[in-house]
């Protein structure tokens, strides 16, 4: 920094644009802020360029390739039949790349500028709570703001015996390998290593999971990460779980994990090793010890319940405050921050249904109370389960794998949980999300008529069995 520089006074300035960032931007803009976002990489942060949205059209790939391939082979139960299937993997990559990332990225700059917000391209970093330092390629430029929203998100964490590089990698380069592999190991089978697994696995690739953790999936009870379990080890892959990574060697050819499982030394060798196992929060890189700012023992920022920091005029949100890294949970709090500088009377979190998904082989969905959470107090609540081999719909999409849970309580019916695994998890938890924010009981979803035939009956058919009265189990 350039001593005695000139700052640029500013109102709002947002630092990151990824879904919490860009959120906050566009709506501190409609609530009457001047806003200035600072990005020291791509609009769209690393959901929409290297994360949530890439993985999620690999995914779709991998999808649509096993499904030409059942084709071909007349494993299909339709009766249809294809020939000469074939992926081009650098197609894929183009229209993942150009189709995909670039539109909805796009579409976010546009957006930022609709509603004359200003980008600024640069690393950002505080010189005090006050003043922030951007550090950009042709030289430097400094912002005094009135306020600030601190969305830097996060990053893979990199562990000693496995630094990324060569055939060792993180979850940014599995989206863009050159080739598909023969063979992928893969390190932490949490959410982001059983999707992309899951994504390779279906496009040709053997997998190995190695989990230190007695389940795949954390954050999902083993019920229902099982069932993906299952399907990972039937299509001829494997998954070590009570298992201590312990050190790699790579070749230019090739990568061997050493690891630890019931007490024996193995090892397997593969194309790639994907370490995942976890992410760290971006606090570090932008000079916070400048500030006032509070963090906790995990380098995350202490908040209020409206993202306010220690600092009256410094906020906070997604991947740098606790509370899980989704970024459905960026946005949500990126709408709250940005009331509250406002002073709008939406300025208060008091949301008490957070979704989440795994895009797996058969995805997979939670919102609210689980089984684990609720095994201490299993008088006043009641679990209730309804299998997709009894829905219609799912029979006919030849899709019947899984289940929908309701936990309810007891006494009133209400609504406290929500777990689905099987076809269209994804979109069917939102239904559910909206019941539990809204207070609902079974009842109230067993006494809302739904299409026919449709996965959301199978909603229905859970609601039923919560009243005691089923129809269709």
């Amino acid at each position: 920094m350039v001593v005695g520089a000139q700052a640029t006074e500013v109102d709002t300035v947002v630092i990151g644009s990824g879904p919490g960032g860009y959120v906050a931007a566009i709506r501190a803009a409609e609530l009457g802020q001047t806003v200035t976002v600072i990005e020291k990489d791509n609009v769209g942060g690393v959901c929409l360029n290297i994360g949530c949205i890439p993985s999620k059209a690999l995914i779709n790939v991998g999808h649509k390739y096993q499904e030409a391939l059942r084709e071909e082979e007349n494993t299909t139960p339709f009766g249809l039949t294809s020939k000469d299937v074939a992926l081009d993997w650098a197609a894929a990559q183009k229209w993942k790349d150009e189709k995909v990332v670039k539109q909805l990225t796009g579409g976010v700059a546009m957006l930022l500028k609709k509603h004359k917000i200003t980008v600024i391209k640069g690393t950002a970093e505080f010189v005090d709570n006050e003043t922030i330092n951007i550090e950009q390629e042709d030289g430097h430029q400094l912002l005094q703001f009135n306020n600030a929203i601190i969305a830097t998100g996060s990053r893979p964490i990199e562990i000693p015996p496995f630094p990324f590089g060569g055939r060792i990698i993180d979850s940014t380069a599995a989206l863009s390998l050159p080739e598909i592999p023969k063979h992928l190991i893969i390190v932490g089978g949490g959410v982001i290593g059983s999707e992309l697994g899951g994504a390779y696995r279906n496009l040709g690739s053997k997998i190995t999971i190695v989990e230190g953790l007695d389940h795949i999936l954390n954050g999902f009870d083993k019920e229902m990460s099982d069932i993906i379990a299952k399907r990972v080890v039937d299509a001829g892959s494997e998954i070590f779980t009570s298992a201590m990574a312990k050190s790699a060697t790579q070749t230019d050819k090739d990568v061997t994990l050493t690891f630890e499982v019931d007490g024996k030394e193995q090892s397997v060798t593969g194309d790639y090793l994907l370490v995942s196992v976890g992410r760290r929060p971006n606090t570090d890189l932008i000079g916070l010890n400048n500030t006032d700012v509070k963090l906790t023992d995990r380098g995350l920022i202490e908040v209020d319940d409206s993202y306010k920091t220690s600092v009256e005029h410094i906020y906070a949100i997604g991947d740098v405050v606790p509370g899980p890294m989704l970024a459905h949970k960026a946005s949500f709090q990126a709408k709250v921050a940005a009331a509250a500088i406002s002073g709008a009377e939406d300025a208060v979190d008091l949301h008490v249904a957070l979704p989440a998904v795994a895009y797996t082989s058969t995805e997979l969905a939670t919102v609210g109370e689980t089984p684990d959470t609720v095994k201490d107090r299993m008088d006043t609540v009641k679990i209730s389960k309804f299998p997709f081999a009894a829905n219609g719909r799912a029979i006919s999409m030849d899709d019947t794998t899984g289940f929908i849970r309701l936990i309810t309580e007891t006494k009133e019916g209400g609504v406290i949980g929500a777990q689905i695994v099987g076809p269209g998890a994804s979109d069917l938890i939102s239904g559910l999300a909206l019941a539990i924010e809204n207070g609902l009981t079974a009842k109230d979803i067993s006494l809302t008529i739904q299409p026919h035939p449709t996965l959301g009956e199978a909603i229905m058919d859970t609601a039923e069995v919560a009243d005691g009265l089923p129809i269709h189990v």
